[in-house]
């Protein structure tokens, strides 16, 4: 049987406790832990100050084991993280079989007080020994760092920057939080402690404080706790200090603790112009597919900030949004104010194998907690606001009936005399009839369709020059409307007439449209036009008309010589008789040219085709 050391029992602690983090999510404070963190300045100091006060102390010794925990590799058992150089080190080969597996005597590894001794930490305090600032280090960086203030620019690598030292990008912002907790956590209330304090520039040794201040805020606003840090925290909190460091956790409270109360920041979705209370809002429609088609992409959405200081903001999603901004707060840099400061994603979650219509919203919260910079600005800037929509559909179905599918029809014209006009234009000779096209959503009909489009109109059969349509055709017709088209009958010359067409239509030009054929026959009878006062028909005007306007003068029943369509045999059908005496042909018909007609359908187009709800 294997032999277990004390080295391996740590390193197994440290495994199964990240194991168990990853599972678990997030490393948050526990619910309530910072409830009475409340107000700006110096009173939220003194509250952080006494939520994180009193932790549980642990031998400075101790910390040669510790450290081996809270600062483990997270992607490689038996392995630890360096501070400055993020140097992964093989600590389960250093003295696996010692006193401190892991261990030698500060040989690998020694441990470093990133808020140095000579600057205000004592050796027999609580600060001493405090997890939060104390990192494991290679003994010839450590060296080289010695008790030098922090500074530079960051996006460098670790190293001096004139007289500053500077951690590294990797361990700016963590150096940073690190630092904010230590001038947090110790007043000089502790015994065998001084009231620690950040200062610009490069203070001296003699001093309880350290610099530099407005680096430390630069690498803050730049670089966000990542997992190794929050994961830290966590592991501190619960198995050893039981404190945490509470700008991991809230790194919103930094502006109103280190610098002052009037934070300038507005952020706004790019792309739109803020209200004066900072709101700013988009409405983004990701499309249309039908049933079975792709769900939709992505899409970035770029933030604008106004005002030069630093900021963080945290991303919500609602309904079906999701964003790849995370849960955490996210960073936004100082002295910078123009164009996008900072890019995420956002999508929603949509099956489209049911139809529906999809919508979720995305919150961007500017977190940070001063109120003195004015409207809109710090903690007034409003939030901002991003409306997704997608749409999943159903084939429209076409229909020439509201209440039932029906996809064959025929309009009848019935009798027309020749020469007949619905409309009072000089020279017209035809006649309408309106038909209704309906995107049906009745019984039986689909859910949620896309508009319906009549592509359009073919001729089959028949008679096919006596009979018309716009040229203009129905279009995007939404489900439960009904598109109307009219269509015309010639009644320049007499007969019976009839036509079948067939009507193409589909829905809105989407992958996977699919067309629909609607059948239509149209018929017409066209009168020849009678010779005016032939009463008796006989085809002459003469006195036997006469006889039958005589014997049926007054009657409103008996009309065969109401030749002035009155309605009843009076003078006036005397009138026309006597007008007309003699004649034996019917005068000409005037047949207007088919350019005519054309003009008259032109005429009619703007008005004759609508929309209108079902009833």
């Amino acid at each position: 049987m294997p032999t277990v050391t004390a080295r391996t029992l740590v390193f197994a602690h440290a495994i199964v406790l990240w194991a168990a983090l990853a599972v678990a999510g997030p490393w948050d404070a526990p619910a309530g832990y910072y409830s009475s963190a409340t107000g700006t300045g110096a009173t939220l100091k003194s509250n952080l100050h006494d939520i994180i006060d009193g932790h549980t102390v642990y031998s400075y010794d101790s910390l040669r084991s510790i450290l081996q925990v809270t600062d483990a590799d997270p992607n490689n058992p038996g392995r630890m993280l360096l501070v400055y150089d993020r140097t992964s080190l093989n600590v389960a080969a250093i003295n696996p079989n010692g006193s401190i597996p892991g261990w030698d005597s500060g040989n690998s590894w020694n441990r470093e007080h990133t808020w140095p001794q000579s600057r205000g930490v004592g050796s027999s305090g609580p600060d001493t020994s405090d997890m939060h600032h104390l990192r494991p280090s290679d003994n010839s960086i450590n060296s080289q760092r010695s008790n030098a203030n922090f500074g530079g620019n960051y996006g460098n690598p670790y190293g001096y920057q004139g007289d500053y030292w500077y951690p590294g990008d990797a361990d700016a912002g963590m150096i940073a939080r690190a630092e904010f907790y230590m001038a947090v956590r110790y007043d000089g209330s502790d015994s065998s402690t001084t009231d620690l304090e950040l200062s610009n520039g490069n203070p001296s040794t003699s001093s309880g404080s350290l610099g530099n201040l407005a680096s430390l805020l630069d690498w803050h606003y730049r670089a966000a706790p990542d997992d190794f840090e929050r994961r830290r925290n966590d592991i501190i909190f619960d198995s050893y200090q039981h404190n945490r460091n509470p700008f991991i956790d809230h790194p919103e409270y930094v502006w109103s603790l280190f610098v002052d109360q009037s934070n300038d920041t507005r952020l706004s979705i790019a792309g739109t112009t803020a209200l004066s209370s900072g709101v700013s809002t988009q409405s983004l429609d990701l499309g249309r597919v039908y049933v079975g088609g792709s769900a939709p992409s992505q899409v970035a959405i770029g933030l604008n900030k106004a005002g030069l200081d630093g900021t963080y903001y945290q991303v919500t999603a609602t309904g079906t949004a999701f964003t790849d901004a995370g849960e955490y707060a996210r960073p936004v840099a100082m002295n910078v104010a123009t164009g996008v400061v900072d890019t995420f994603n956002a999508g929603l979650n949509v099956s489209t194998s049911t139809a529906g219509d999809f919508t979720g919203t995305v919150v961007i919260d500017n977190l940070d907690i001063t109120s003195g910079g004015g409207g809109g600005r710090g903690a007034n800037d409003g939030n901002d606001v991003v409306d997704l929509s997608f749409s999943v559909l159903s084939h429209p179905v076409a229909s020439f009936a509201s209440n039932e599918i029906v996809t064959d029809i025929t309009i009848d014209f019935g009798q027309v005399d020749v020469g007949s006009s619905a409309f009072e234009l000089e020279g017209s000779t035809i006649v309408q009839e309106v038909f209704a096209i309906t995107n049906f959503d009745g019984l039986g009909g689909p859910t949620n369709a896309s508009d319906l489009d009549l592509d359009s109109v073919s001729a089959v059969a028949g008679d096919l020059g006596v009979f018309s349509f716009l040229s203009m055709l129905p279009t995007g017709i939404e489900q439960g409307m009904i598109g109307l088209m009219n269509v015309f009958l010639d009644t320049s010359n007499a007969g019976l007439f009839e036509a079948t067409y067939l009507l193409d239509l589909s829905g809105e030009d989407l992958p996977g449209d699919q067309q629909q054929t609607l059948s239509l026959t149209l018929i017409g009878e066209v009168l020849a036009a009678g010779l005016a006062g032939d009463y008796n028909d006989d085809g002459r005007v003469d006195a036997a008309d006469y006889t039958v306007y005589r014997d049926s003068f007054g009657s409103t029943e008996n009309l065969a010589a109401d030749g002035d369509n009155s309605n009843e045999i009076d003078a006036g059908d005397y009138d026309v008789w006597a007008a007309n005496y003699g004649a034996t042909t019917p005068p000409s018909l005037s047949v207007p040219e088919p350019m005519g007609v054309l003009m008259v359908l032109a005429m009619l187009a703007g008005s004759a085709l609508r929309s209108s709800r079902v009833a």
